[in-house]
């Protein structure tokens, strides 16, 4: 039982840091879309350089969070219910960002509208996310009612100061993300700027970094105990270092998978100081949903791996095709965004 629900913790984790590198560059390019982009002709190459892309990236957070509610039913009822206004805030954002996509392309009238609805619903989610992992990681006040454990803030308790800076530590990262894939996929100017935008957000992601390490040092008691997280803090240094080295050389490919490792690295780090917990109680530990207290039945985990094992390999693999399909630089048609 204990193994099923450490693997359980491990997939959950692979889905979610799945979902940052993917998703994480498109939403990036979308925060970096007024600054990125200069004319039409630019911003259609950025637009069509996700367009293939954003839908099914999404797919892995879908199922992150059906993941989490298979095999960990009161920690997906605790989070969904606590961070309600935040989950609908995100939601609508992407559903704007979804629909900006065709809007824009077919309303000439209101793309202005549809523009900054791309771009605000893509803001939202790159901090919010953070926000949401870093109260889960700091803790926030639980409470007993009827025998389930709830939440017992409000939206504003969401809004402390170290769950603020992993949200700015994620909107850089993502930033960052997304540069070097712009810079991936652009070419002339567009190109160029989304490097020197690459360069800059990279020294922004050093200074978050030690500050989010400086924070989490004094308040995650136990943090620097744990030897994973010290591996996965090199793993993330080292992806952070080369994506600079790369983007100077011009490996623009090398310079993605960088970013890439750095977010695997992040995530590793989270999931090392975070075990065995899923959301911690800061007003009393003893109400901590775990792995072992807030999961499903032996039967549900062994039955619900089984799937996972199946439809994983396929959901990667069709993941690899479309972006093998559609590598290289972004080439303007008739069509498109």
């Amino acid at each position: 039982m204990e193994t099923l629900q450490v693997i359980w913790y491990i997939l959950i984790g692979v889905l979610l840091l799945g979902y940052s590198i993917l998703d994480g560059f498109d939403l990036g390019i979308g925060v970096l879309f007024p600054f990125l982009a200069k004319d039409e002709t630019e911003k259609r190459v950025l637009l069509n350089a996700i367009g293939p892309f954003w839908d099914g990236n999404e797919v892995w957070i879908l199922t992150g969070g059906g993941a989490l509610f298979a095999a960990f039913p009161k920690t997906y009822a605790t989070v969904f219910s606590g961070f309600y206004l935040a989950l609908m805030l995100v939601l609508f954002a992407l559903i704007f960002r979804a629909v900006s996509f065709e809007f824009r392309a077919h309303s000439e009238s209101g793309r202005a509208f549809w523009e900054w609805s791309f771009i605000i619903g893509s803001f939202l989610p790159a901090l919010l996310y953070g926000v949401a992992l870093g109260n889960v990681v700091y803790g926030v006040p639980l409470k007993v009612i009827n025998g389930n454990i709830e939440y017992a803030g409000n939206f504003f308790t969401l809004l402390r100061p170290y769950p603020l800076l992993i949200g700015i530590f994620g909107l850089v990262m993502f930033t960052m993300h997304g540069a070097t894939y712009a810079a991936l996929k652009s070419e002339g100017d567009l190109y160029h700027r989304s490097r020197k935008i690459v360069l800059s957000t990279w020294w922004a992601f050093l200074v978050l970094g030690l500050l989010t390490f400086i924070a989490t040092a004094f308040l995650i008691p136990g943090s620097l105990t744990r030897f994973l997280a010290w591996i996965a803090a090199i793993v993330a240094w080292l992806g952070w270092y080369l994506v600079r080295s790369y983007t100077i050389k011009g490996m623009d490919a090398a310079a993605f998978y960088a970013s890439s490792l750095a977010i695997t690295g992040l995530w590793g780090i989270i999931g090392a100081i975070h075990f065995p917990n899923l959301v911690r109680a800061i007003n009393d530990p003893t109400l901590s949903l775990t792995i072992y207290n807030s999961s499903s039945s032996k039967l549900t985990l062994s039955v619900m791996l089984i799937i996972a094992l199946i439809g994983m390999p396929l959901v990667i693999l069709y993941t690899a095709y479309i972006y093998k399909w559609f590598k290289g630089k972004v080439r303007l048609e008739e069509g498109g965004y």
